[in-house]
């Protein structure tokens, strides 16, 4: 009798509960749907607002190239002689590729992200104010537009307001800042192939610095690799004037050639470490902004927030 008067009284909490449920969820949909016109509203503004927001942000264009590493084709001599001679060699500076070490490619893609590579760029190209300050591209003349309250075009100077450390002329920091925001370089990992691109308000822009990017990565890694083989040869001539061991000179010989190699290789080569097999192009379809997700995206948001601001109101006002 006892077993039956609990099992009684649970169904009972259960159905209570199950009602309870049943109310607050039909009070849910009540007060959403006594609120409706203060959830329309409030969408149709946000709706509105990012329909305006969307239409006021200029096209951007995204130019890449397709590149294959190239720097393979000459460690051929220098692996056959990993295993032979590499504690020799790495006392000399010397890389054999008798694995450990860091791959040419990855660390030519990371010198192309890294802060030193992207001030030198900047400033060879005299690129700050394209980066920087400009607002519009002039699809008649191919030109751009420059904020005024940035940059003065016709005396060529920074006039922004800003307040210390920071000056008028924007600093490398924060350029490099900016920069990353506009290129992006992914290698695929089935076919090693590296993609280098840039998305700028200009295409003509776009294209160019992608250009200017691949040909400045491999000058800087061919003058890195030449001028460590040079310091690697004069270590080793020096190793050989101060032994008469007939094999260890030899050995001193062979590592001498091996970076006359390579020097040879970075001198007779423009594409030192990367070989173009997609030029960059100046696109003629814009890549963005995608005006279609940001209305669809600004119009959820304000549904949510309205539907939101309802049921905080109604349970505000329920507790007082």
């Amino acid at each position: 009798m006892s077993n039956e008067m609990n099992k009684y009284t649970q169904d009972q909490q259960f159905s209570q509960t199950t009602n309870d449920d049943e109310i607050d969820l039909r009070e849910l949909f009540s007060v959403i749907w006594q609120g409706k016109w203060l959830i329309i509203a409030i969408t149709a503004v946000f709706a509105i607002g990012s329909v305006i927001f969307a239409v006021m942000q200029p096209n951007t264009y995204k130019s890449e190239a397709l590149l294959a590493p190239a720097s393979e084709e000459q460690n051929g001599g220098l692996s056959a002689l990993a295993g032979q001679f590499g504690g020799l060699a790495s006392m000399a500076g010397i890389n054999l590729g008798a694995g450990g070490g860091v791959d040419k490619t990855q660390m030519a893609i990371e010198v192309m992200k890294s802060r030193q590579f992207t001030s030198q760029f900047i400033r060879k190209h005299n690129i700050l104010p394209e980066l920087m300050a400009a607002e519009k591209w002039n699809m008649q003349d191919n030109s751009l537009a420059y904020d005024d309250e940035l940059y003065d075009v016709s005396k060529k100077v920074w006039v922004r307001e800003v307040k210390a450390p920071f000056k008028p002329e924007p600093s490398m920091q924060e350029a490099y800042k900016e920069f990353t925001k506009v290129i992006t370089v992914n290698t695929a990992k089935d076919t090693a192939m590296v993609t280098v691109s840039v998305e700028h308000l200009s295409p003509a822009v776009a294209q160019k610095w992608v250009s200017w990017l691949v040909e400045d990565i491999n000058k800087v890694m061919k003058k890195r690799d030449v001028a460590e083989a040079n310091r690697s040869s004069e270590f080793l001539n020096k190793q050989i004037a101060l032994t008469n061991v007939a094999d260890i000179r030899s050995i001193l010989y062979k590592l001498i050639e091996e970076q006359a190699k390579t020097i040879m290789f970075a001198e007779v080569r423009d594409e030192y470490v990367f070989k173009t097999i997609d030029p960059a192009l100046i696109p003629e379809v814009k890549s963005g902004p995608k005006r279609a997700l940001i209305c669809v995206l600004g119009t959820m948001l304000g549904g949510m927030l309205a539907v939101m601001l309802v049921l905080i109101r109604h349970f505000v006002r329920k507790e007082d």
